[in-house]
C-alpha cells in the first residue's frame, strides 16, 4: 500500500494570533510615550517643577521622578532643575530605587558643594544606605544582627558624620546623630564578633588587632568593654606584658567594678552577656 500524505494541519499557532496584537499594543505604547514626551517638552520649567512637587507631596513617587527627570533633561540650567536634582533624591529613596538615589545624591554633592541645602543631600545619602531591622523582632526570633556583615552601615555612618561634624546646626543633625549611635554600635558589634572568632581559634594577634580597631573607631560603644578584655587576654597570651598591663589599667579606670582575673581561662569569652546598646 502506498502511504498517503498526512492531512495538512489547518490550525493556526497561538503565536501567529498573538504577535500582531502584541505588536499593536507596543506601537500604541510607543506612540503614547512619544506624545507624552512631546507634551512635557512644551511645559515651562516652573510648571514642570510645580507638578513634580505636587506628585511628590501626594506620594506619587513614580510620577514625581518622571517629571523631575523631564525637567532636568529639558531645562538643565534653570533654578527649577537645580532644585529638582535635590528633590529627586528623596523621590528615588521613597520609591526604593536605592542605586538611583545614591547616584543622584553623590552627583549633587559633587556638583554643588556650596549649595545652601547640601546638608540635606548628605543626610539623604546616609538615609539611603541606612539599614535597620528592629531589635525587638530580632531578639524575639533569636537573630543576632552582629553576625551579619554591615555592608552599607559604614557608608551610612560616614554620611551622617558629615552632617553632624560640618553642619551641626542643620535640622537633620539631631536625627543623624541618633542614627550614628545605632550604626556605631552595629559596626562595633560586628568587629567584636570577628575578634571573638579569632580568639576561639587561637589567633591572638588577629584578635588583638580587631579589638584595637573596635576601640579606636567606635569609642563609646557598649562592646568596647569586651574589646578591652580581648586585648588584655591576647596580649597576655602573646607575652606582651607591658601592653597587657597598660590595657588593664585603662579597663579598670573605665570599669572599676569588673574583675579581669578570669582572662586567659579556657573559653571565658563564650559566657559574656553582651550589652547591645
Amino acid at each position: 500500500m502506498i502511504p498517503t500524505r498526512p492531512a495538512a494541519d489547518t490550525r493556526q499557532s497561538p503565536w501567529r494570533i498573538l504577535l500582531p496584537a502584541l505588536a499593536a499594543v507596543a506601537l500604541g505604547l510607543l506612540a503614547a510615550c512619544t506624545k507624552d514626551a512631546a507634551r512635557l517638552s512644551r511645559l515651562a520649567p516652573d510648571t514642570l517643577y510645580e507638578r513634580a512637587s505636587k506628585a511628590l507631596n501626594s506620594s506619587d513617587y513614580g510620577e514625581a521622578i518622571r517629571l523631575y527627570e523631564a525637567l532636568n533633561a529639558r531645562y538643565p540650567f534653570t533654578d527649577q532643575a537645580r532644585q529638582a536634582r535635590l528633590d529627586i533624591i528623596y523621590a528615588y529613596y521613597k520609591a526604593k530605587e536605592k542605586e538611583s538615589a545614591t547616584d543622584a545624591a553623590e552627583t549633587f554633592i559633587r556638583e554643588n558643594p556650596a549649595h545652601p541645602r547640601i546638608d540635606y543631600a548628605w543626610y539623604l545619602k546616609g538615609l539611603v544606605e541606612f539599614e535597620r531591622t528592629p531589635y525587638r523582632i530580632e531578639k524575639w526570633i533569636g537573630v543576632d544582627i552582629a553576625e551579619r556583615p554591615p555592608t552599607t552601615a559604614k557608608k551610612s555612618f560616614d554620611a551622617f558624620k558629615v552632617v553632624v561634624d560640618r553642619y551641626p546646626k542643620s535640622p537633620y543633625a539631631a536625627d543623624a546623630r541618633v542614627r550614628m549611635t545605632y550604626l556605631r554600635n552595629r559596626l562595633a558589634n560586628y568587629e567584636i564578633q570577628i575578634a571573638r572568632y579569632y580568639l576561639s581559634r587561637g589567633a591572638w594577634v588577629a584578635a588583638a588587632r580587631r579589638a584595637e580597631q573596635c576601640v579606636e573607631q567606635y569609642d563609646g560603644a557598649p562592646v568596647v568593654r569586651d574589646a578591652l578584655r580581648i586585648m588584655i587576654d591576647a596580649y597576655r597570651r602573646l607575652g606582651y606584658d607591658d601592653l597587657a598591663a597598660n590595657t588593664e589599667k585603662v579597663y579598670k579606670e573605665n570599669f572599676p567594678q569588673d574583675d579581669t582575673s578570669d582572662l586567659g581561662k579556657k573559653s571565658w569569652w563564650k559566657v559574656w552577656s553582651w550589652d547591645r546598646g
